[in-house]
């Protein structure tokens, strides 16, 4: 571990609990700018969270001045260097220093803060503000994430990098809070990061001893060093988060360290400069007040007006964005020159970044005969070793049951430290770490990841999986087992009301295949769904393949009048002869038609409220939803409720206990 020791000599402010002096070089105006920025954010919005951005500012400063890479002109070029605020709270510095680095986030917007239409929401929101790589705010989920980002990278470079031409070498670093380590996500990310050596993941560790209810040490007395070097990281301490000589030597100390994630912790004082708040829970999530401010300013020898540049600051940080800009340049000209040499392999990248499948993905999906008998996890284990060759993207795994899940890839060999080219990931039993780590390569782009563990062990992962939905990654979930038809392993391993909570989470969409062709075609819509995460749930007993089951084709239609706010969607439509009367769609379709099953009761459905299974195709209803209740088609053995997915009726089969 290496130890920075505060260095009075070099500090541009003021060590805690001191007086704040005016700063007078630049770089301590430029911290100052930073600081009241975020606190006049606060003041105007009146609401927010001061006591992150003073204190860790300097940090901040540093990092975006020095060290990161990145063009405010282009914020989504590839090989940009990721900031990751995970203690989200702090918003208010991040958007400080996207308005100063020139990113299109003016001062209008800063003025909006937490005020709605306004880019700078009171926690960071990914696809919402130029810059933001990640929505953070729930504790623990930007390291998490992170750690995703830095496996993306090393995954992307062992494939794409060739002997002259690096087109992905770039660094993943976060700025972390006491909240942040405390959460159960921050171990298992942290554990798997340290495990696989990602060398270019740097965690900045504000580690101010101060949470909402008081002084962390009241209910947390973690080593953290000793922690994250028992996991394989690199540490580093620096002492005094004022002393920017240490703050450089430790970020270029990280920066060289290739074979280990970094984790610096910076000792800082929450709400640094205000005369009666710092170091208090108090200064943590609320205003300071006018009487506070004010005497904030002095100290700072700041204009008594919110919303001050000094000019010397604004050109600063335009040389920033030009020096950003110049990288970025620099590096287009070598992609070039790679893409020249190695033509097939930059059109496999330009097609995994922009998320499209390469032409005929849909044919190779498999098909199961009518009369066969096949658990549909098997079903998927299928499709996957089908689609897998032509989509070398498509990288996953599952928490410690492969051999459960069906979800290896065969003639794949796993990721492993110092050997990224694999596409196997083994998350171990880190459900929640392995749900944020797949939102973080889906963040990074150019991968298309899934992981899969049992049915009822989505509860463990349930934050990073609803953050995936917020965000509208296209992350594929895999959840077999999903039914009390699991065995002897008893009630604890039986999903009972799992697969309702998850259809509850908004943007996620939930497919649960009756039977193997289903399956294959669940597949193909999780892959084309690039908008959104997709969960896959999947038996452990074998089911039969039902007859005139779809292919891996199907028809969806716009939603309807219907007694659920969802309304009714063709999720499954079974593609029949057009001549027989359960042909699905309709001939009269028109791209405006409502789609509703004979026995659907909503308004104008083709029921008419009466229930009635007049017209229901023989052996099952087309897979769909609805909100209405019909009467059971032959061999079903319960009604769905409200927006419950057609396919998810149960015939007496596979409602019998027992089968495996």
């Amino acid at each position: 571990m290496s130890t920075f020791s505060p260095s009075p000599a070099t500090r541009t402010t003021a060590a805690p609990g001191d007086l704040a002096p005016a700063p007078r070089d630049l770089d301590g105006r430029a911290i100052a700018t930073l600081r009241m920025l975020a606190v006049d954010m606060v003041e105007s919005a009146r609401s927010g969270h001061p006591g992150l951005p003073l204190g860790a500012a300097p940090a901040a400063w540093i990092l975006w001045s020095r060290f990161l890479r990145h063009d405010p002109v282009s914020p989504d070029w590839p090989d940009r260097d990721r900031f990751v605020l995970s203690a989200g709270h702090g918003s208010a510095l991040l958007y400080a220093l996207l308005h100063l680095c020139g990113y299109h986030v003016p001062l209008e917007e800063l003025r909006q803060f937490r005020q709605w239409g306004s880019r700078t929401p009171g926690h960071p929101e990914h696809g919402h503000t130029p810059g933001v790589e990640m929505t953070t705010g729930p504790l623990g989920q930007g390291l998490g994430h992170a750690v995703g980002m830095a496996l993306a990278e090393r995954m992307l470079a062992a494939r794409l990098n060739t002997p002259g031409h690096t087109v992905l070498d770039h660094r993943t670093w976060v700025l972390a809070s006491d909240g942040d380590l405390m959460e159960g996500v921050s171990h298992e990310a942290g554990s798997l990061a340290g495990h696989l050596g990602l060398g270019k993941l740097t965690v900045i560790f504000d580690d101010n001893n101060m949470t909402i209810d008081g002084p962390a040490a009241q209910s947390c007395s973690d080593d953290v060093l000793t922690r994250f070097a028992s996991y394989g990281w690199h540490t580093i301490e620096v002492g005094d988060g004022n002393d920017l000589r240490a703050l450089t030597e430790a970020y270029r100390e990280a920066s060289a360290e290739g074979d280990r994630p970094s984790l610096i912790a910076v000792r800082t004082t929450l709400g640094y400069g205000s005369p009666t708040l710092a170091g208090t829970n108090t200064v943590h999530g609320a205003p300071l007040g006018a009487d506070e401010v004010a005497a904030l300013r002095e100290r700072f020898g700041w204009p008594d007006r919110p919303f001050v540049t000094p000019p010397e600051v604004a050109g600063y940080c335009g040389h920033i964005t030009e020096r950003g800009r110049a990288a970025h340049g620099k590096w287009q000209a070598v992609r070039e020159e790679w893409a020249a040499l190695h033509p097939e392999l930059a059109a496999e990248w330009e097609r995994a970044l922009a998320r499209r499948l390469p032409a005929g993905t849909a044919a190779r999906l498999p098909e199961f005969p009518h009369g066969a008998s096949t658990a549909t996890r098997t079903a998927s284990g299928q499709t996957l070793a089908a689609v897998g060759p032509v989509l070398p993207e498509l990288v996953g795994g599952s928490a410690d049951l492969a051999g459960s899940t069906k979800t290896t890839i065969p003639g794949t060999r796993p990721v492993a430290r110092h050997d990224f080219g694999g596409r196997t990931l083994n998350f171990g039993i880190r459900e929640h770490g392995m749900a944020a780590v797949l939102g973080g390569m889906a963040l990074h782009g150019g991968l298309r990841p899934y992981g899969s563990t049992f049915l009822v062990f989505s509860d463990y992962l349930r934050p990073s999986l609803r953050l995936a939905a917020l965000m509208r990654l296209p992350v594929v979930y895999v959840f077999t087992h999903d039914s009390i038809a699991v065995g002897e392993d008893g009630p604890t391993h039986q999903p009972i009301e799992h697969i309702e909570s998850l259809r509850l989470i908004p943007g996620l969409t939930v497919l649960r295949p009756a039977d193997a062709n289903e399956t294959a075609a669940c597949w193909r819509m999780a892959l084309e769904n690039t908008g959104g995460p997709t969960a896959l749930i999947l038996t452990r007993q074998d089911v039969p393949v039902l007859p005139n089951a779809p292919t891996g084709r199907w028809s969806r239609t716009a939603p309807g009048r219907c007694g659920t706010a969802r309304g009714c969607r063709t999720s499954l439509s079974p593609l029949r002869d057009p001549r027989s009367p359960w042909h699905w769609p309709p001939r009269s379709c028109s791209p405006k038609t409502v789609l509703r099953p004979a026995w659907c009761r909503c308004p104008g459905g083709s029921g008419s409220g009466t229930g009635s299974t007049r017209g229901a195709p023989p052996s099952r209803p087309t897979a769909r939803r609805c909100g209405s209740r019909p009467d059971p088609p032959p061999g079903g053995t319960r009604s769905p409720g409200p927006g419950t997915a057609w396919s998810d009726w149960t015939t007496s089969a596979r409602a019998r206990p027992g089968r495996s």
